[in-house]
């Protein structure tokens, strides 16, 4: 025990690799706070300029950057509609309605605060059951990945708004951009009409970024007169009160967080989107509606996606699988460094699992700490006048969109689905289904074919296996209760029952 100790306190105790977790998790808040630079890009970037490093500091400045990347993206989200990354998008959804309502200062440290307590969970989990969590996540197959997927999608309800026939509408059509290009086990070409510039498919930041950023630019330019709302700073951290309050929804979302993380291929952005469904089914009676600025749309997103890193590094650690698109890049420098990442890394390396876990404390710490300082400066933003922030927003926009792959094609996709945005809200179309439907697609895709390969192309040997596998029937009896929740015949049920 004492030895464990000593290896989790390494970054704590040693001035180097405690200033390599601040400097990575502060440049990773403002790296997460630009659309389009992902904490990804950043990770894949340092390795390149880590490689001839010692492990533990090379690891520790990428554990900084990745904490505080995947918080980062709230910042953009609150106070111009742009999430910063894909996890961040549900945090928009309640985040932006604050900061027009002047109360930005309080939606930024509610997003810190949980966001510390759902890093802090996922941390723990990783701590006392990784085993635990990993042989769960080792269970799921195929067709357990694609019945998450589809139930994800059945999320559009959650942030479609009052029309559910516009929310499946703007699912269907993120499903549809999503499969543009080239099919993954054929080759065939999907919905390019011939052109080879399609055949690669549609970046999804340029869709996110497009659809968010550009959009809210051109809406904004309908109040050009109207002043910058002034917002008011008296208190950034939430009271002991507000906390205990959401403590229960924020202990839930971390579950989600954790065990969506801890499924290879999955990540922040799906734990996010689903915690946030899970908080609009269980609040029954929000101070203000969902998607008007519902504190409990910012705990349950922002708790779930930091969650999601704990739960990222367990199957990374235990299995040598990556949990997301970071930690697979992070499996890759341990090798360069001499490490490998699995079974036997707990019994013959036992003490870089456990530096690990002390460099994601100590980030996450930081993380609290650099999130709740600058408020008052980045706040500034929303104040700016409409002749300001325009250019602003449209020039983070391009920037990001160009950022991705180094293409103009991209900004021009980015700046085609800003104007199709722009057109989707002011006809009452929800933005989320969209960017959820391109999210989902590849995850639907690939693993509806991978369930069809793995049980010899037949559908009824698939529909076999769902049913005498207790894993994939719970999913499914999810999938169709969730399914009839959403339809008339259920709300007039809940009347009957109610009455």
């Amino acid at each position: 025990m004492i030895e464990i100790l000593q290896n989790v306190l390494i970054p704590f105790l040693d001035l180097k690799l405690l200033s390599l977790v601040a400097l990575g998790t502060f440049s990773g808040i403002y790296i997460g706070a630009i659309p389009g630079l992902s904490v990804t890009m950043a990770v894949s970037i340092l390795i390149s300029f880590t490689f001839s490093w010692d492990v533990y500091p090379a690891i520790s400045l990428m554990i900084g950057i990745y904490m505080g990347g995947v918080y980062g993206g709230s910042r953009t989200a609150i106070l111009l509609n742009i999430p910063g990354a894909p996890s961040a998008i549900a945090t928009a959804l309640d985040g932006f309605p604050m900061a027009q309502r002047g109360e930005a200062g309080e939606a930024i440290g509610i997003t810190t605060v949980m966001s510390f307590f759902g890093g802090l969970i996922g941390i723990t989990v990783l701590a006392l059951a990784a085993p635990s969590v990993s042989a769960f996540a080792i269970k799921f197959q195929p067709r357990d990945y694609m019945l998450l997927a589809v139930l994800g999608i059945l999320l559009v309800g959650s942030l479609s708004g009052d029309s559910l026939v516009k929310g499946i509408f703007a699912g269907a059509m993120g499903l549809m951009i999503g499969s543009i290009g080239l099919d993954p086990l054929t080759m065939d070409q999907r919905f390019t009409f011939g052109s080879t510039a399609m055949m690669g498919g549609i970046s999804f930041i340029a869709v996110m970024i497009g659809m968010f950023g550009v959009s809210e630019a051109l809406i904004q330019l309908h109040s050009m007169k109207t002043p910058g709302v002034k917002q008011v700073i008296n208190r950034i951290v939430p009271s002991f009160g507000t906390i205990r309050k959401y403590l229960p929804l924020s202990l839930q979302s971390s579950a989600i967080g954790v065990i969506i993380g801890a499924l290879p291929g999955t990540g922040g952005d799906i734990a996010a989107l689903m915690a946030y469904d899970h908080a609009r089914r269980v609040t029954k009676d929000p101070e203000v509606p969902f998607g008007q600025g519902a504190r409990e749309g910012l705990v349950a997103p922002e708790t779930a996606n930091n969650a999601a890193v704990g739960g990222a590094f367990i199957p990374m650690m235990t299995l040598g699988i990556p949990g997301d698109s970071v930690t697979a890049i992070m499996i890759g420098a341990l090798f360069i460094h001499g490490l490998h990442p699995g079974p036997m890394l707990m019994v013959e390396q036992p003490h870089m699992f456990w530096f690990i876990v002390g460099c994601l404390m100590l980030a996450n710490i930081f993380m609290l700490i650099f999130g709740l300082t600058g408020i008052k400066l980045f706040v500034k933003v929303v104040e700016m006048p409409r002749t300001v922030l325009i250019p602003l927003i449209l020039l983070l926009s391009i920037v990001g969109a160009y950022a991705v792959n180094n293409s103009l094609t991209d900004v021009y996709w980015m700046l085609g689905f800003g104007v199709l945005g722009y057109f989707m809200r002011l006809y009452g179309f929800s933005l989320g289904p969209v960017i959820l439907g391109v999210i989902l697609s590849r995850l639907l895709d690939d693993n509806w074919r991978r369930a069809i390969i793995s049980d010899q192309e037949s559908l009824p040997r698939l529909l076999h296996g769902i049913v005498t596998s207790p894993l994939s029937l719970t999913l499914f009896l999810a999938v169709i209760v969730i399914f009839l929740s959403k339809t008339p015949l259920w709300a007039m049920l809940m009347r009957k029952k109610t009455s």
